[in-house]
């Protein structure tokens, strides 16, 4: 191994180039500080390379095949070939493009990137080790953004049957039975879009339910339509171990499955970089713990899935914002009055603020405004769900859900109208155009001043 004898040095290094850690980098940047951006892998992080990015280009190819054969009582026919190769292909075209635009970005930004391992010697000295080459980093300040991965299970190691959600994106064929192992959002979506391809889907989940985090009011109708898709749901149970055709279960029942997806969960990568050796406070679900401006001690912060709270692409972004603003000196703080939480099902999930199972406990009030009464849910021939405005007993909007088709793109105006203490006045007097999705938002909020539209008194 080569070392290099002599330290280079920077005002801010980043370790992790996912989006927590470039957006970190060009806010810095941006700012005019001398930065250093090191990640052993490709821009982007997971959720541009293996996660967020790639599952929803693969959702929407499965969906655009199950459109076109569905779509007889409509005036279509339609027969549609699958070439698991080729859609692999274009999910990483697709990752490609955008990374190519953030290594654009942090370029005229001035950013240094660094390709390789980081580890830290001490509190402010980082050693970056690609291949055989080993070289050194001072910095004044740092921010970890090493994000996390997914959880596997010991019974059941990763091989050519059995695949985490990563493998789960890059299949060559499409297997004619699939077992996902997890219901949460992962393992719904992942399940939903590879029985659009053509595979024949078991979903096996621990809890009582699928999505178990999830209201019943949101959840229900996306159980609903993995039974109408032909996806066979089994909660209640455990994967127990694979076989030669599939797995078998801790009641004994034995399920075939070409492929075996593990989609348990994610952890923080809190135990990599040496981070052990800066003293840092680490909880039991491995969460580096941060102050309000993230930082976990003088000169060290970390934002992203590193942190407690939802691992989210936004919320990282977020905590980068607040992250930079406090090594500038400024007083922001990361205290979101909500941050939006999405579900790529079908149909889709929103959350944001207040849960609806919370709704009672505070002495709020809920109001739902049914797809079925919506324009465009019929434009779309998927009219099952609802959107829900949560107010407390000033009118104040504290919380937005929705189960239905594109509702994900409801979320920031939801976000937004929590942030700004909207009132449902505030939403039902502002004009949505029609015919979208977005009017149930106005919709419920006319329910919630005493004057519905489009649903009876």
């Amino acid at each position: 191994m080569v070392v290099g004898a002599i330290s280079s040095r920077t005002e801010l290094a980043v370790i992790g180039a996912g989006p927590g850690g470039y957006v970190a980098a060009l806010r810095a940047a941006d700012a005019g500080l001398d930065v250093t951006l090191i990640d052993r892998a490709e821009l982007g992080g997971t959720c541009l390379n293996v996660g967020c990015i790639p599952s929803k280009a693969l959702i929407e190819i499965a969906q655009l095949r199950h459109n076109a054969l569905t779509a007889c009582d409509r005036g279509l026919t339609a027969q549609v070939g699958v070439d698991a190769v080729a859609i692999s292909n274009h999910l990483s075209a697709v990752s490609r493009r955008l990374r190519g635009g953030i290594a654009a970005l942090l370029q005229d930004a001035g950013v240094t990137v660094v390709a390789g391992t980081a580890s830290f010697a001490r509190y402010d000295r980082l050693s970056i080790a690609d291949n055989n080459n080993v070289q050194h980093l001072e910095f004044d300040n740092a921010i970890i953004a090493t994000g996390s991965r997914p959880m596997m299970l010991d019974a059941f190691p990763l091989d050519e049957r059995t695949v985490s959600s990563t493998g789960a994106l890059a299949l060559s064929v499409v297997p004619h039975t699939m077992s996902v192992i997890g219901g949460g959002y992962i393992g719904v979506e992942l399940g939903t879009a590879w029985a659009k391809l053509g595979a024949i889907v078991t979903i096996v989940e621990a809890a009582a339910s699928i999505l178990p985090h999830v209201s019943p009011s949101l959840r229900q109708p996306v159980e609903r339509r993995l039974n109408d898709l032909g996806i066979t749901v089994l909660t209640g149970v455990m994967a127990d171990h694979p076989t030669d055709q599939g797995l078998v279960l801790d009641t004994g029942h034995e399920l075939a499955a070409e492929i075996i997806v593990v989609a348990v969960g994610r952890r923080p990568n809190s135990d990599e970089a040496s981070i052990e050796t800066l003293g840092l406070t680490i909880d039991e679900g491995g969460h580096i713990l941060v102050d309000a401006q993230m930082r976990a001690k003088q000169g060290i912060f970390a934002i992203g899935d590193l942190t407690p709270g939802p691992a989210l692409a936004h919320k990282a972004s977020a905590q980068a914002e607040t992250a930079v603003n406090a090594i500038l000196g400024g007083s922001h703080t990361f205290t979101p009055a909500a941050i939006p939480e999405v579900i790529f099902s079908d149909p889709e999930i929103l959350s944001v603020g207040v849960s609806l199972d919370d709704v009672s406990a505070h002495g709020l009030t809920r109001h739902r405004f049914p797809h079925v009464a919506s324009a465009r849910a019929h434009t779309i021939d998927k009219t099952a769900g609802a959107t829900y405005v949560i107010a407390d007993d000033q009118g104040t909007v504290v919380g937005v859900h929705a189960v239905g088709p594109h509702v994900s793109e409801l979320a920031g105006e939801a976000a937004l109208a929590i942030e700004m203490a909207a009132t449902v006045e505030d939403l039902a007097g502002t004009i949505h155009p029609h015919p979208t999705m977005s009017e149930s938002v106005a919709e419920a909020s006319w329910l919630a001043t005493g004057h519905p539209l489009h649903v009876r008194r």
